[in-house]
């Protein structure tokens, strides 16, 4: 066998994220780079892995490093599957990353896996505050990163002492759906991430303040973690620089499976601190609610459709708590090891049984599944007075200037088939700092 791999040169690579703007950006790079022991190098010996061909694995390294650092992005996210049971891979990274003046942190997932995660900042533009690693020791033995950074490169936004600049940065690689009984686990992954940050912001007693998810989301745009994450208020930068919609799936590619598919599966997600007070906008009810609703919708279901669903060839104009158990078996959101937990299922049908009678009629059904309100924090939240909010303070926000795919062909939604650095596109985007107002908590 050959080693093949792509000269960077061959590519526009993501350095000219910058070029038509004058102001000076901060950059973000997202890279699952695959680990050598996931690479395969021959398809009809899947047992045949880069790992245990040195040469090959460090020539490609390398080229990645070698891209990392042409690039020299503010911050830069690496995903498992970075092989961080490999002492001499890790060294190498560290060592390199290390030179060109970056402060870099590793995580290993859970259980031993071999790979993990890796996010290093730029010391001359950011200083880390506090690191945090999030575990959700769930059956994906996933895990993700927290960096509460401060910026300290001389923007002439930030020059003013009353100025807040600091910044959270999660780095994360969620769980492959490999079936439907999985959704729930990724739901229950992006849905702790944001309680992590949620109490660390509150433990702190930390205003609202710019909060930058990275990673591999392992799910496209028309997925229940993109419309979730939406939902709460982040946009996806790529999409916001190139000014497509929810509806655009189709536009670009990051990705090619193992199963060959090619899709749009890496994001750098961000919520400026004027978007928000209390981070979480819906509690973990409403946010299975949103993805049952969202099943049911797929399926093209009117409310009244769905409501017949629920019933179970139930005869009367409710459903009844068994109607509602046999839904969520039918959607696969309980009745398996990775699905929801006896107590979660019964949480539900109390918060869809508003009055407690021990059915759900149609107009309970309508406001807490198919048209939910907000839930009553945030209800009596946003009903108090605007004096009552907390006095406005300014804070350093970002507005997207650019995003870039590299390989480019990309960014049309084509896989070039000479392209070897990894199954995965990598994602740089530049923002530009901001001032603009947020609400002390």
């Amino acid at each position: 066998m050959r080693s093949k791999t792509q000269p960077i040169g061959s590519y526009d690579i993501a350095s000219s994220v910058c070029d038509h703007h004058s102001q000076p950006c901060i950059t973000c790079s997202t890279f699952n780079i695959l680990a050598p022991i996931y690479k395969r190098l021959n398809p009809k010996d899947p047992s045949c892995r880069e790992s245990d061909y040195r040469d090959y694995w460090l020539s490609r390294n390398h080229n990645i490093l070698d891209l990392l650092l042409c690039e020299r992005s503010s911050i830069i996210c690496l995903q498992q599957e970075f092989w961080v049971r490999n002492q001499e891979f890790v060294n190498i990274y560290q060592e390199r990353l290390d030179d060109a003046g970056y402060v870099s942190f590793k995580l290993g997932r859970t259980n031993n896996r071999g790979d993990g995660l890796l996010t290093a900042i730029r010391k001359d533009y950011f200083r880390v505050l506090n690191y945090r690693e999030l575990l959700f020791n769930d059956c994906a033995d996933r895990v993700a990163q927290m960096l509460h950074v401060e910026l300290v490169a001389p923007f002439p936004e930030c020059q003013a002492n009353d100025i807040a600049r600091e910044i959270l940065i999660v780095n994360t690689h969620l769980l492959f759906p490999h079936d439907a009984t999985l959704c729930i686990v990724r739901l229950q992954q992006v849905y702790k991430i944001l309680q992590s940050v949620e109490s660390y912001q509150k433990e702190n007693k930390l205003n609202p303040m710019p909060i930058i998810l990275c990673g591999d989301w392992n799910g496209s745009k028309r997925g229940h973690v993109y419309k979730f994450l939406r939902s709460q208020g982040f946009v996806s930068s790529y999409d916001t620089a190139h000014q497509y919609t929810d509806a655009d799936a189709q536009k670009w590619v990051s990705h090619r499976n193992h199963r060959g598919n090619i899709c749009g599966v890496d994001f750098i997600w961000l919520l400026n601190p004027i978007s928000y007070r209390d981070l979480l906008k819906t509690t973990w009810n409403e946010a299975v609610f949103g993805m049952f609703k969202y099943m049911l919708r797929r399926a093209s279901l009117t409310d009244k459709d769905a409501f017949a669903f629920l019933k179970d060839d139930n005869d009367c104009d409710y459903v009844s708590h068994s109607g509602f158990c046999e839904a969520l078996r039918q959607l696969n959101l309980i009745g398996h090891e990775h699905g929801l937990t006896s107590e979660e299922a019964m949480d539900l049908w109390f918060q869809a049984d508003i009055d407690g009678n021990g059915i759900v009629d149609y107009d309970e059904f309508r406001e807490r599944i198919w048209n939910p309100t907000l839930s009553a924090r945030r209800v009596e939240e946003s009903n108090k007075p605007e004096d009552e909010k907390g006095e406005q303070k300014e804070s350093i926000g970002f507005s997207v200037e650019n995003a870039v795919l590299f390989p480019q062909e990309m960014e049309k939604g084509m896989w070039p088939e000479d392209y070897s650095l990894s199954d995965h596109a990598m994602l740089t985007v530049a923002f530009s700092p901001i001032r603009m107002p947020c609400s002390q908590r």
